[in-house]
């Protein structure tokens, strides 16, 4: 017997095991165009990125009103071989009350394919200082700078700043300025010098003010109450604390309520410069988030790929088995691009039409194609239409896994269990050693 037929009948015998291990290895070589689309996504995002960065840096970056945080100082004594130093050091004091009303005026801008969402906001802070804890401190009352004090407000970027800050302290008009006596409570913002009355004292502070992305506030008040409202549908709150009430979010906006207490805090109502407190980690506030991220879901997409190479290769595996029509590993190639395709068709027309529109176009054209090239194969209607319905109820049942975020994985597992079972029970009957062994002649039988 020669090497050929050797060959021959190896293939014979072996045809069904070396083609499951062909459309296999074929499955692992489409994972490569697979990670390539994956990392085209994460360009576009990248880029999506930096033109929100762009235009927020021209408008206002994310805002966080920390304070108002009164700075009182006091002068110390000491006394070091004969002679007498004075020193001016700084002590800290907190409201007792604060209230704070905010609205949220925002604003979508367009640059290209990308939309980066603004805001303008009107912010008014309202509360009262109590007496300074002078014997709580273990300062001498009559070397405090009663006239000296500061008044400071932390803020991300001054450049949000519509208007002056307005000040009411105790029914006199002042106006904030830039600059601060010291950034050991916040880095960086505003302040007025003001005198401080040996009693209650209270304010207000009218804000408006720019940003994009969020608004924070720090919660400094003994009680702190932050009422916020917009027009904006799709808030996301965020920060060390929840509202304390079920927001109400409907078409027209949204509105929200905090209250924190100080004993939640890990910062006191008054200290001394020699401790240091970061009030800023304990800002909370809402984002304003765009309500849907199309680079997002079609990379989520982009991961179930091998679950659609798989399933097709499947298909065609079994097809060829059952209808004895031979398919040819280039053909396999030219299906599991044309699923690849899919996902660049995916990615450049929802940067157009939003996500779930190109879903329908991408998926539509993408089964129309498949289906018809099945129909140029086996040459059977039936079988074409089955796939074409078996692949279209594929990508539906992945856009509503897409679509459910937290309960994906678990109808995913449960999706894949049953496709599974699917699969095993049509294969069941399959004789797989009797598709490679060789039939007896009909005429030697006779």
């Amino acid at each position: 017997m020669s090497i050929t037929n050797e060959v021959a009948n190896f293939w014979d015998r072996h045809r069904v095991l070396i083609k499951g291990f062909l459309t296999g290895f074929l499955i692992l070589i489409m994972l490569i165009p697979t990670a390539l689309l994956l990392g085209l996504v994460s360009e576009r995002e990248q880029r999506q990125a930096q033109v929100i960065e762009e235009i927020s840096s021209k408008w206002a970056s994310a805002q966080t009103l920390q304070g108002p945080v009164l700075i009182v100082p006091y002068k110390t004594v000491t006394t070091t071989e004969g002679k007498t130093y004075e020193t001016v050091r700084q002590a800290y004091l907190l409201p007792e009350h604060l209230s704070i009303n905010g609205k949220l005026l925002p604003e979508v801008r367009h640059r290209s394919l990308y939309s980066v969402t603004l805001y303008r906001s009107a912010v008014l802070m309202e509360g009262t200082f109590g007496a300074f804890p002078a014997e709580l401190l273990q300062i001498d009352p009559a070397q405090i700078m009663w006239n000296d004090c500061h008044l400071v407000m932390g803020l991300n970027d001054a450049r949000g700043l519509e208007e002056e800050v307005t000040l009411n302290w105790s029914g006199a008009q002042k106006i904030f300025e830039a600059g601060m006596p010291d950034n050991k409570v916040v880095s960086g913002g505003l302040s007025v010098p003001l005198a401080l009355a040996q009693g209650t004292n209270t304010f207000s502070i009218s804000i408006k003010l720019k940003g994009s992305g969020h608004l924070y506030f720090t919660p400094v008040g003994k009680t702190t109450e932050v009422k916020l409202s917009s027009a904006w549908k799709d808030p996301a709150f965020d920060g060390q604390y929840l509202p304390v009430q079920t927001p109400e979010i409907t078409d027209n906006g949204f509105s929200a309520y905090w209250k924190v207490l100080q004993v939640s805090r890990s910062y006191p109502q008054a200290w001394k410069e020699s401790a240091t407190y970061e009030i800023g980690q304990s800002s909370f506030g809402v984002k304003l988030i765009q309500p849907t991220d199309g680079y997002a879901k079609t990379s989520r997409s982009v991961k179930y790929a091998i679950l659609f190479i798989a399933l097709t290769f499947t298909i065609f595996f079994f097809l060829e088995l059952l209808q004895k029509k031979e398919v040819h590993p280039l053909q396999y190639i030219l299906v599991g691009m044309a699923l690849c395709i899919f996902y660049s068709l995916l990615l450049s027309i929802s940067e157009y039409t939003g996500f779930n529109p190109a879903y329908a176009i991408a998926a539509t054209a993408t089964v129309s194609l498949i289906g018809l090239y099945t129909w140029s194969i086996f040459r059977k209607l039936k079988i074409a239409l089955g796939f074409t319905l078996a692949l279209s109820g594929l990508y539906g049942y992945i856009f509503i896994l897409i679509q459910l975020q937290d309960y994906s994985l678990l109808f995913g597992s449960i999706g894949l269990f049953v496709i599974v079972a699917i699969i095993m029970y049509y294969s069941r009957r399959v004789d797989w050693y009797g598709i490679t062994r060789p039939q007896p002649d009909k005429q030697t039988a006779l």
